[in-house]
């Protein structure tokens, strides 16, 4: 904010403090809405830092603001905000007005990017223009760096640091990111400064001191294309002493759209950083981004492809005249996805692929990486009348390919190495799989990539001297337009370029279409193989499950073992989803298939072969595990064959089953009761029935089939329980709970009215009930032990 020593008590600025607790926001816009139209520029400068932090809130978290990230459309203030800060709304023409004064106001540095925090801290000069000639000297005693931004930068500023700002909010979003205030907000203000069709509007005061930071000389032999980086003395120009020059006049006529974009891709997206500045970084925590953030990201990629597309193409040069003018806004479209965001977004989602919890909300940013690489979605053009996966890729976006290879080919391996470690029978994880291979499948693009791969491992001939990488990013103390990028005709110059750029001088390239990846798609292929079979077999088996549960159940032939109910299953262990998720996969190993030229037949012998070793020996198969103190461990491959669906164990409940939650078929008063009794029984007669259940004749083990659960045994043996709590579990026990089930007391209640038709009395069907039970006992007795013994 101003310098508050300058500052003068402002009357205006305390009211609108009462006005905040105190007054609707429809009225505090009203009033907002005179005060800018009829106060001189010198009253508003006063309020400008506190309305801005009213807005969007303070950047250290603790005032929200109007949680632009929490009004959705649905809320009675979603339009009044939208027009109060549009881009032709009364905040930015305050912020207009503010413009043409000399006002500036500060930014503490630690709110920066790490990178550029870093560089200014160690007296390097960043390598964005928006923070050059920016820094502030402390005042005497106060050690904190600041940077000063005009009106128009500190507005974006605190717009752009509005996403990523930590927010203890305790009210839960229930809508979608994109449908909140601040989405739209940010997309209307990307089509208002960087339209597709026509120019910027002009700001409605006369600014003639609102410009970027103007560029510095750049000698003639730097160049935007080779592999060198700035010049030593150039990046090592300490930032306590820059030299002021004049702006570019051409770069004026946009230099609100430039600053928009630059303030966020550094605020969205600079918090990773080349080698060349790591080095210069204190240690700090590590930024990690929501998936809020990147949504807004895919937001701001899909259209600056659009802004890009739409460039006029330039008619071509006559030789009698001078070359036809480009205008600023025609150039900035044509520089401004490589060099503005490339560098800064492949940091960016190679963190995200490296560093994203394996579950579904990757899908943001698989999304925002598949919609970078498809900047042929974005140009404006009706589609043919072909299906997506039959839809050629224009040759003309080789160039595009090529110039940003990585972003197709390491990116590619780093989603491969996600995907052989994610849960496949998830149909929301299959989807993924399926949706990256279907755009990689796309005709003519697997050929680009695999022909840029070949321009990368041309060999070199004279090649400038290399140095390390970084040379891309734009020249210090400029705009990022001035001057224009010098014609390489060399292609494989270009892609040579780009690599180096981004991984380093001394890079180890792995091919995409080599061995090594090719490898890697096949231990894919067989796990997708074995997550199809998975999720058939899984589906198969809860159909038949449903079908035999729902019709035995009521007559009480259903497995009564309440460890199997999962009241709490997720819908992505439904058929339904299994189903899906069998489609995915099967048009997954597709679109594998069609982009690295897999022959079908052999494909489809593997996927059988597998299936059937699988089906084979699945049904006995415990995932890999040793025996530890306290129960069986996991080794690696057992959790590789856990996350794979490819073994399980049969996990069930550990505790004691007389206290499972209570059901919604169980009288709760009675299972209280009846655990009580139980217990009370257990107690005292644990040492009789433990005799009792040891004896090896008859009488042992028909009191082992009431007091015990061999069954039960048998399937705690399959689950990751330890010792102590399988003995435990295996000790003789009368239960009583199966009395509480509403369908035993009815079965119960019709039996005893059966016996009153019959004239019985109470203690008579009692009797003749306990007496049928034990006869139905001595009777399974006998016919298990002739079982046993043949």
């Amino acid at each position: 904010m101003s310098s508050p020593s300058l500052q003068q008590p402002s009357f205006l600025l305390a009211n609108l403090k009462a006005d905040a607790t105190s007054k609707p926001l429809i009225q505090r816009c009203q009033d907002l809405l005179k005060i800018i139209d009829e106060y001189p520029a010198k009253e508003l400068h006063l309020i400008f830092p506190w309305l801005v932090e009213n807005v969007f809130g303070s950047l250290d978290g603790v005032i929200s603001g109007w949680n632009l990230r929490l009004l959705h459309s649905r809320s009675n203030e979603f339009n009044l905000v939208l027009d109060f800060l549009s881009p032709s709304g009364p905040m930015m023409k305050l912020v207009y007005k503010l413009q043409a004064e000399e006002y500036k106001y500060e930014v503490p540095v630690h709110y920066l990017p790490g990178p550029v925090k870093a560089c200014i801290q160690e007296g390097v000069l960043p390598d964005c223009p928006l923070f050059h000639n920016k820094l502030q000297f402390p005042l005497p005693g106060v050690l904190t760096l600041n940077v000063a931004l005009n009106p128009f930068e500190f507005f974006m500023f605190n717009l752009a640091y509005c996403l990523i700002a930590p927010r203890n909010c305790l009210q839960p979003q229930l809508c979608s990111s994109t449908d909140s205030a601040y989405f739209v907000l940010v997309d209307l203000y990307l089509k208002y400064f960087l339209p597709v069709e026509g120019s910027v509007p002009a700001s409605p005061f006369t600014d003639s001191r609102g410009s970027v930071a103007a560029p510095s000389p750049r000698a003639s032999s730097v160049s935007f294309a080779g592999y060198g980086v700035h010049s030593p003395s150039l990046l090592k120009h300490h930032i306590f002493h820059q030299p002021s020059v004049n702006a570019d006049p051409a770069a004026q006529e946009i230099w609100r759209s430039e600053a928009l974009l630059q303030m966020f891709v550094e605020i969205w997206l600079h918090h990773y950083s080349l080698d060349l500045y790591q080095k210069l970084q204190s240690p700090q925590e590590p930024f990690n981004p929501s998936e809020e953030h990147v949504l807004v990201v895919r937001l701001l990629v899909k259209h600056l492809h659009a802004f890009s597309s739409s460039l006029k193409p330039e008619p071509p040069p006559s030789p009698a005249h001078s070359p036809p003018h480009t205008s600023p806004l025609e150039e900035f479209k044509r520089v401004v996805v490589q060099r503005f965001v490339q560098q800064k977004l492949y940091l960016f989602l190679q963190h995200c692929f490296g560093h994203w919890p394996l579950d579904a909300s990757f899908r943001a940013v698989l999304e925002t990486w598949l919609s970078y690489i498809q900047p042929w979605r974005y140009t404006g053009e009706k589609p043919n009348a072909q299906p997506d996966q039959n839809r050629t890729v224009p040759d003309k976006w080789e160039p595009f390919v090529h110039e940003n290879l990585l972003l197709y080919t390491k990116l590619f391996q780093g989603f491969l190495n996600r995907a052989t470690r994610t849960d496949l029978v998830n149909a929301k994880n299959a989807l993924m799989v399926f949706r990256a291979a279907k755009v990689l499948a796309q005709p003519n693009l697997a050929d680009m990539i695999q022909r840029g791969e070949q321009l990368f491992l041309e060999p070199e001939h004279v090649l400038p001297h290399r140095q390390p990488r970084g040379y891309l990013t734009p020249g210090h103390g400029g705009s990022y337009l001035s001057p224009r990028q010098r014609m390489v005709t060399d292609t494989a110059f270009k892609v040579k370029s780009h690599v180096y750029s981004l991984e380093g001088q001394d890079c180890q390239y792995k091919q995409m279409f080599g061995s090594e990846v090719r490898g890697v798609v096949m231990r894919l292929i067989q796990i997708i193989a074995q997550a199809r079979h998975t999720a058939k077999r899984i589906s198969d088996q809860s159909s038949e499950a449903a079908a035999s549960g729902s019709f035995l159940s009521w007559f009480g032939l259903a497995s009564s073992d309440l460890s199997n109910a999962f009241p709490g299953a997720e819908p992505e262990d439904s058929g339904e989803y299994l189903k899906k998720t069998h489609e995915f996969l099967d048009r997954a190993l597709e679109n594998l298939c069609h982009i690295f030229k897999l022959n079908q037949n052999q494909l489809a012998q593997l996927v059988a072969n597998l299936g059937a070793a699988q089906d084979d020996g699945r049904a006995n198969q415990l995932p890999d595990c040793v025996q530890g103190e306290t129960g069986p461990v996991l080794t690696d491959l057992g959790r590789r064959q856990i996350i794979n669906g490819l073994r399980r164990f049969e996990v069930q409940y550990q505790g004691d089953p007389e206290l499972q939650p209570i059901r919604s078929y169980e009288s709760a008063l009675l299972v209280r009761l009846l655990y009580r009794a139980s217990s009370l029984l257990n107690n005292r007669l644990q040492a009789q029935m433990g005799a009792l259940c040891s004896r090896s004749d008859f009488l042992g083990r028909l009191g082992r089939r009431y007091l015990t659960d061999p069954d039960s045994c048998v399937r705690l043996r399959r689950s990751p329980m330890s010792q102590r709590a399988l003995e435990r579990r295996q000790q003789p026990r009368l239960s009583l709970r199966p009395l509480a089930s509403y369908r035993t007391l009815l079965l119960l209640l019709l039996f005893y009215a059966l016996g009153a038709l019959l004239s019985l009395g109470p203690l008579c069907s009692t009797a003749l009930l306990l007496t049928g039970a034990l006869l139905y006992g001595v009777l399974m007795t006998l016919c298990a032990e002739k079982l046993k013994t043949q």
